[in-house]
């Protein structure tokens, strides 16, 4: 009997000793989870560290050009704008990458870039205002942030209070960012961009129409072309962009008698040429942006690369884009400025050169010259 009432004890505290410890085991999977990137508080230095991290990638992509002058006339421009938007104590950088695409891309914390074939397809310093404009508000709205918050599978432990504190976690968040900027973001996205980032630039007296005329000389230069290949194979009609623009405009009484294209001025900084359009291949492969789709391919050719990248797997290997507004043919239907997110081909495959940035600092009393001086507020 008593050997009995021993294993009886036994198996009761195996019992009790087994439960309590898949319990405690649950509980402990529960503490364990990790946190998502929503539920980080995200800093400016975070956001700083992720942008640069960023763009990173995208000047090892195109390489930069490495053009002191015209990078200070962009970022005079770009400074002058990113001062009337919602977040003007930033420090942005304006970055020109060496590329004949027609193309602009913004990181977050204020990395702005724009390629030399987008700044030679301008005509005035009011439609340069408007695509930064365009970038930079991508920027204040956190166009990125939110993306990432929609990725799934990146999570950080608990008690981590910094994005940059786990490096394998802030890589993989690079490169999703990386990804999908390049990629090209949603309709609501891009839309959003262009109504807020006209206003950055039309507070500074650029003219609004600066934008229009961008969009209207991208149309003109290859919105004809067979199956609307190339720049705008997969974005929205011109005529409807240019039309919400134009409300915009209206709406908000944008356009004043003060209002300034400063086409002068911009010729005399910006001497970049055209590109004769001669290929069919992409700058950058897969890369869409500001200026649209990756160049000429047939459809047959297009088919063939969304079966790769499904095969593949990753960010975009599903329909479904977490940097979209719904399905990726619908995110393919707007893009920034002129499309602000992408790359279109001008001479084929480029390699790309120095992928350094040109650093430049500019002082308030050269920003103040500069305003006065093409009667800017």
């Amino acid at each position: 009997m008593k050997r009995v009432n021993t294993a009886i004890i036994l198996f009761v505290c195996i019992l009790t000793t087994t439960i309590s410890f898949a319990q405690f085991g649950k509980l402990g999977s529960l503490i364990d989870k990790g946190l998502k990137l929503s539920d980080m508080h995200i800093s400016d230095e975070d956001e700083r560290a992720l942008g640069d991290a960023i763009s990173q990638k995208i000047r090892a992509v195109y390489g930069v050009q490495q053009d002191e002058a015209s990078t200070r006339y962009v970022t005079l421009v770009g400074k002058l704008v990113a001062a009337k938007s919602s977040r003007p104590n930033l420090d942005y950088q304006f970055i020109i990458l060496d590329s004949d695409s027609t193309n602009a891309f913004a990181t977050p914390g204020g990395f702005i870039h724009i390629t030399r074939g987008a700044l030679a397809i301008m005509k005035s310093e009011a439609e340069l205002a408007g695509v930064l404009g365009h970038e930079i508000a991508h920027v204040t709205e956190k166009h990125t942030i939110e993306g990432l918050q929609k990725v799934k599978g990146i999570e950080f432990a608990q008690g981590e209070t910094s994005i940059t504190g786990n490096t394998a976690v802030f890589q993989k968040l690079v490169d999703k960012a990386a990804e999908a900027i390049l990629q090209g973001f949603g309709r609501s996205e891009e839309l959003e961009a262009d109504q807020v980032g006209i206003g950055f630039s039309a507070g500074c007296n650029y003219s609004p129409k600066g934008l229009v005329d961008f969009l209207e000389a991208l149309q003109s230069r290859y919105g004809q072309r067979e199956n609307r290949a190339g720049l705008f194979a997969s974005h929205p009609e011109m005529a409807e962009r240019i039309e919400k623009l134009q409300q915009e405009i209206d709406k908000k009484k944008l356009q004043k008698t003060e209002s300034v294209m400063l086409a002068d001025r911009f010729g005399g900084n910006i001497t970049y040429e055209l590109a004769a359009f001669v290929g069919t291949g992409s700058a950058v492969e897969g890369a869409r942006g500001m200026a649209g789709d990756s160049g000429e391919s047939s459809k047959k050719e297009e088919d063939e690369k969304q079966d790769e990248k499904k095969k593949k797997g990753g960010m975009f290997g599903k329909l479904k884009n977490p940097f979209g507004s719904g399905e990726k043919q619908e995110r393919a239907e707007v893009t920034g400025t002129a499309a602000a997110r992408g790359v279109e081909t001008e001479l084929g495959t480029e390699e790309p050169g120095n992928p350094n940035p040109v650093v430049i600092r500019v002082s308030a009393e050269e920003i103040e010259k500069f305003k006065r001086d093409g009667k800017l507020a």
